[in-house]
């Protein structure tokens, strides 16, 4: 009724509206990031959210070190935020690490890919982050000065039987939580052979024409991906897009297994 004043409901509460500023804002590769549609963007997020809610709430043991009845303990997510530059070539292509994929990491990312862990992306994508903004103090690296704007964040997709079976991409998943927009650009047409059981030769030849460009980004990429074992995967991408015109500066992963990098000279 017009003037009346409004009731009172027991049991809720007024939703608290998001405050703008910085926090959460994307990190400093942001400058081509792609706005996708409104609906795509919360169709995405919901998903995260419902996926998040389960890992949390189910009872599960540490994914790090198996202690029970927490999710990550103390100990394992500290050793998350020890992340420090790690860098390898992988042919002409520049790769920049956060950590290596030993002892706890092996745990959380097997987790977040196999168990449904969603929730364990926000630490995989704070370390991530990290990474993206301490690699441009690598002498000779991918980024200087300003030219962190120009980049255009691109993820390596999961193949269309992992996303069946995860309901998520990992990948693009870490990357939001490290507050990427990543450009989609690539589409997995290939390789139909888990790479785990693959040495580096057959895992260069599993990888050929594992990719499809669906657009060409006018700006420089930065390829995003969880882990790096021989580079094929990365090399394959970098390679699918540069035959399309694309410019591809880098890339820059959660984890490197420890075969070669060179630490941060900091």
């Amino acid at each position: 009724m017009d003037g009346a004043p409004p009731q009172r409901v027991q049991g809720r509460r007024r939703p608290r509206t998001r405050r703008s500023g910085t926090r959460g804002s994307p990190a400093r590769v942001h400058g081509g990031a792609v706005t996708s549609s409104r609906s795509a963007v919360a169709a995405a997020w919901a998903r995260d959210a419902a996926a998040q809610a389960v890992s949390w709430l189910i009872p599960v043991d540490c994914a790090g070190c198996g202690r029970a009845d927490i999710s990550l303990c103390e100990e394992c997510e500290l050793a998350l935020r020890r992340s420090a530059v790690r860098h390898r070539m992988v042919g002409e292509l520049d790769v920049f690490s956060a950590l290596d994929y030993a002892g706890p990491v092996v745990g959380v990312m097997r987790s977040l890919k196999s168990d449904g862990r969603t929730g364990l992306a926000r630490p995989l994508g704070a370390a991530l982050r990290a990474t993206l903004e301490r690699a441009e103090v690598l002498p000779g690296g991918m980024w200087t000065g300003g030219a962190t704007l120009s980049l255009v964040p691109v993820a390596i997709p999961s193949s269309p039987a992992a996303f069946a079976r995860r309901g998520y991409r990992v990948v693009e998943l870490i990357a939001r939580r490290a507050g990427l927009r990543c450009l989609p650009v690539l589409r997995s047409v290939g390789a139909a052979i888990d790479q785990r059981a693959l040495g580096r030769a057959a895992r260069e030849r599993n990888t050929e024409g594992m990719f499809a460009v669906l657009s060409v980004p006018r700006q420089p990429v930065v390829l995003i991906d969880d882990v790096i074992t021989t580079g094929a995967t990365l090399r394959a991408a970098a390679d699918a897009l540069r035959a399309e015109g694309a410019t591809v500066l880098g890339a820059v992963t959660v984890a490197s297994t420890p075969l070669r990098w060179t630490p941060n000279p900091r």
